[in-house]
Parts: structure tokens; C-alpha cells; sequence
């Protein structure tokens, strides 16, 4: 695949029960490539009537589904990552052009979405129960783990095949069928993905997409219908806030995914051109459009001179353009909403006394005119009354932030509704121990900018979600336990 191409038919974006078919009304939606503005494809826009149907193929699946053997569920998706892991680069050139993100970024997106249909093909098979001891001699109590049932899933634009397979994987490991509403921004990944799905050879109703620009016309029968039994929900913390509530009325099960606000502090013993390092590395991943990405770069004011020096450097020498490009670590953002999130958080800052130290403005010379490019930004001096040290960023601007000390640091991270990722650097174990321990956050990278695997659970705590994906509790996620009391007399 070069740029500009796209093998997806137009108009046969929906999977509904093992089929490809256009939205009943064949209305469709643009699709569009954010570096250059360019017409990519066109996807199946997809109503209630649509999701309707991918209920109750779901809910027919699910009978059959549910009671493969777990060895059968497994071979499916190792069949499935095969065929992503062939396909891997043709992948990655679609999401490139599809989502802008550099093509080396994206190829590591695929091979981290790969990884979660080759564990869960093996957590598959550990599903275990248990038996419990019993007071009476003649009873005996079983602890069984059956699947969830129907689950709606709802995955992002920022990472769209990797959250796909984080989801479905877990999903039909344990025995449950699914439906994904991908983001409106990136619906041929989903395609893609599905096309894999398809050819691994999931039967029909097991696995569902619904592409749609409409997503509240899809969701409300998704979230309405006492068929689906579990929601899943990776995005903002505005929308997934709403989603919980509206599963409360049919008592769905709900994993979200949300915002975040991650602290990053360089403690006065750290390397800290390794830190510098690092805090570039993460903030500027997916052209910082990551809920992983660091908002609060916190450094001791003893090293900041150094600290800025490195990182300033660094941040300068990021080239922003086409994800095809050679050289490129900066891609557009998703959307022109996006760039107006970054224009209003510079003004207001540099409004309150902050200072710029590289960028701080929309890119827009020669090929990147007709993009959504920002610059790699760099602010100094960034204090508590402006909008960028409590909301959440999600582009290319870092807010660097002098501390004295280490109970003082650990108070200012911790001071935000979010709780997703945060990072420390320093050489002290008893600090790095201390901090971790102290720090509200669902995950902590002690030195560390990548704290993530298939195996490991991700998610984070107050306003950033509930549950967690990955690893052994990500799949505890789509299973209910159920208790079995016998009577021997």
C-alpha cells in the first residue's frame, strides 16, 4: 500500500454476523488522511438499525461461542495473530495515513495490538475455577468462571488497532461475543482488522464491527439493550463518566479507559540526561495524543538548568511532517479541534507569565500547510492558575515545572482527578520505593517511559477509569464467577 491508497470497499465497512454490508440507509462518511486533508476512503455509516442486528447476531453467537472449548477459542486467535503479524506492514502504512502517526510508530503499534491475541490465546486455557472447603461434611462448593455474555466495545482514534485487539482478544478468549464501534477518525484500521478477524475464522456473530460518524445513534441501543451485558470504553472522561451512568440502568459490567494527567518528576540524584531523555520519549509519543503522555514535567530546581538544556535540544531537533516521511517524529493531530486546544492552552499560558522555549505555534509552511501540524513545545515557568497544569494536553506541548522537594512534588502530582500513568526518575531504591507507594496513580515507571505489555494490566484509578486491560485481569474483565453449592445427603 502507498499513500493515498486504501483497500477497503467503499460503502462495505459494517461486519454484522460473518457478513460485509453498507449501513441500510448507504449513507457514508469521509474518511481523511490529517497530514494532508486528502480523501482516503469512504466507511458505512451505521445507525440503530445496524446495532440492533449486531445484538442479536452477537447474542446468537454467544450460545455456540460460549461453550468451544477453551483450546478451540485459543487456535482462533493464534491463527489471527499470524496473519496480523504477515500483514504487519501494510498495517502500519494504513494507520499512517489514516491516523498520521510516524510509520516506526506505527509498526510498533502493531506489534504491541499482535501481542495481546497471542496471550490471550494462551490465557484462554488458564481460566481456572476453584473448590473451597466446606463446614459441612456433606456439601461441597465449587468456584466456576463463565463469560460475561454480549460486549459493546468502543475504542479510540489514537491508537487504533492496538486498542481493537486489547479488547477483543480477552473478549472471546473468555467465551463472549462482541461488537467494536470504532472512533469516527479511524474506521479503516477497524476494517483492516476485521478482515483478519474474518479469514482467522471466528464464526459468524462472534466478532462485530459498526463503522458510523453517528456514534450516539449507535451507542443508545447498545447501552439500552439488557442483551449486552458488559460495556468497554477506552476515550475522555467526560464521555466514559456519561457511558457508566447510562450501563448503570441495565447493570452492565464496565471497564473504562480514560484521561490522564501524568506527572513526570526528575528527583535531584537522578541521570538526568537520561531523564531529559526519556520525558521527551513519552511526551512527544503519538505526537503526545497518548493518555500515557506526561502533562506535569516536574524537575528539581537544582537540575533544571541541565534538565532544559538536554530536553530543549531534543524536543528542536523533532521534525514534523508526513508519517511516510524519512526522519519525522511529529505528526498532525487528529483534528482541527485538536489544534485549537493547543492554540488556547499557549495563549493562556504565555498570558500568565509562561515562557516558550522552542515552538508554541501551528506549523504551516510548504507541505504541511493543508495538515494539522503543531510544533513540539517547550514551556517554562508554568504555574497552578493556568489551563495546561490541570487539563489534559493530548498534543505536543510540555509544561516543565520547578520543585524543591520530594514531599512537596509527590503533593502537586498527586493534586488532580486523573490517575492513569505517572514516571520518577532517580538512583535511590528507598525513594523509588517511597514515591511509587505515594503516588495516586494506576501505573508508575520508576526510570522507566514504557511501563506497558500484553502481560501486564493497564488502567488507572479516580477519574482516569475502572478495571484494567491486559495481563491475568484483563481477561478477569469478561468473566463472572459463580458459586456451585452441592448436597451429598
Amino acid at each position: 500500500m502507498s499513500p493515498g491508497e486504501t483497500r477497503v470497499t467503499e460503502g462495505q465497512t459494517l461486519y454484522v454476523d460473518g457478513k460485509w454490508t453498507s449501513a441500510t440507509d448507504l449513507g457514508t462518511f469521509e474518511v481523511t488522511d490529517p497530514a494532508t486533508g486528502a480523501l482516503i476512503g469512504r466507511a458505512s455509516d451505521a445507525g440503530a438499525a445496524e446495532a440492533d442486528q449486531s445484538i442479536a447476531a452477537a447474542s446468537a453467537a454467544f450460545r455456540s461461542w460460549s461453550r468451544r472449548t477453551a483450546y478451540e477459542r485459543a487456535e482462533v486467535l493464534q491463527r489471527a495473530h499470524a496473519i496480523m503479524t504477515a500483514r504487519a506492514g501494510e498495517l502500519a502504512e494504513l494507520m499512517t495515513l489514516e491516523q498520521g502517526k510516524p510509520l516506526r510508530a506505527a509498526r510498533n503499534e502493531v506489534g504491541y495490538g499482535a501481542d495481546f491475541l497471542a496471550w490471550y490465546a494462551e490465557e484462554a486455557t488458564r481460566v481456572y475455577g476453584a473448590t473451597i472447603p466446606a463446614s459441612r461434611g456433606d456439601q461441597r462448593l465449587t468456584v466456576l468462571r463463565q463469560p460475561v455474555g454480549v460486549v459493546a466495545a468502543i475504542t479510540p482514534w489514537n491508537y487504533p488497532v492496538s486498542m481493537i485487539t486489547r479488547k477483543v482478544a480477552p473478549a472471546v478468549a473468555a467465551g463472549c461475543t462482541i461488537i467494536i464501534k470504532p472512533a469516527e477518525q479511524t474506521p479503516l484500521c477497524a476494517v483492516e482488522m476485521f478482515r483478519i478477524f474474518e479469514e482467522a475464522g471466528f464464526p459468524p456473530g462472534v466478532v462485530n464491527l459498526l463503522t458510523t460518524s453517528r456514534p450516539a445513534v449507535v451507542a443508545d441501543p447498545l447501552l439500552a439493550s439488557p442483551v449486552v451485558r458488559k460495556l468497554t470504553f477506552t476515550g475522555s472522561t467526560q464521555v466514559g463518566m456519561m457511558l457508566a451512568a447510562r450501563a448503570a440502568a441495565t447493570m452492565k459490567r464496565v471497564s473504562l479507559e480514560l484521561g490522564g494527567h501524568a506527572p513526570f518528576i526528575a528527583f535531584e540524584d537522578a541521570d538526568i540526561a537520561r531523564a531529559a531523555k526519556g520525558a521527551a520519549m513519552v511526551k512527544f509519543l503519538n505526537t503526545g495524543q497518548a493518555c500515557i503522555s506526561p502533562n506535569r514535567i516536574y524537575v528539581h530546581r537544582s537540575r533544571m538548568e541541565e534538565f532544559l538544556s538536554v530536553f530543549v535540544a531534543r524536543v528542536s531537533a523533532m521534525n514534523a511532517g508526513s508519517g511516510f516521511a524519512d526522519g519525522v517524529s511529529i505528526g498532525p493531530l487528529i483534528d482541527d479541534a485538536a489544534l485549537a486546544k493547543m492554540e488556547r492552552q499557549v495563549s493562556d499560558a504565555t498570558a500568565k507569565g509562561a515562557t516558550v522555549l522552542a515552538g508554541g505555534r501551528r506549523l504551516v509552511g510548504g507541505e504541511l500547510g493543508n495538515g494539522r501540524f503543531w510544533a513540539p513545545t517547550v514551556l517554562t515557568d508554568v504555574t497552578a492558575d493556568m489551563d495546561i497544569y490541570h487539563e489534559e494536553t493530548f498534543g505536543p506541548i510540555a509544561p516543565v515545572i520547578a520543585f524543591d522537594s520530594e514531599e512537596e512534588v509527590i503533593k502537586a502530582a498527586n493534586a488532580t482527578t486523573y490517575g492513569l500513568a505517572s514516571y520518577i526518575y532517580t538512583t535511590s531504591i528507598a525513594r523509588a520505593t517511597r514515591v511509587s507507594e505515594a503516588l495516586e496513580f494506576g501505573i508508575v515507571g520508576v526510570n522507566d517511559i514504557n511501563p506497558t505489555a500484553a502481560a501486564a494490566p493497564f488502567g488507572g484509578v479516580k477519574h482516569s477509569g475502572l478495571g484494567r486491560e491486559g495481563g491475568q485481569a484483563g481477561i478477569d474483565e469478561y468473566l463472572d464467577t459463580k458459586l456451585v453449592g452441592l448436597s451429598l445427603a
